[in-house]
């Protein structure tokens, strides 16, 4: 009993990284003050306009917003269709 316990703890311990250094690197995390001011004043009109309810005054969800303007996407403005494909979305 002792035995498989111990083999099974070593067998964790040395696959467990190498099934992590398998996977892909990920995206650095963005921040909610991403973007600059004239990357911000071209999708604000847009936010107003498609994703009011998603923003919030002390919080708001930047993954939601950019989700909403996304499936909004044919509707945006084009300096807000640019400032997204900048940044790879």
């Amino acid at each position: 009993m002792f035995r498989t316990c111990v083999l099974t703890i070593a067998v964790v311990l040395t696959v467990g990284p190498a099934a992590l250094a398998q996977l892909p690197p990920q995206p650095p995390p963005i921040s909610p003050s991403s973007g600059n001011d004239q990357e911000r004043a071209a999708c604000h009109p847009d936010v107003m306009r498609y994703c009011r309810q998603l923003v919030k005054e002390d919080e708001s969800d930047v993954f939601a917003i950019l989700s909403c303007l996304q499936t909004n996407r044919p509707k945006i403005s084009s300096a807000c269709q640019q400032v997204l494909a900048s940044h790879g979305e």
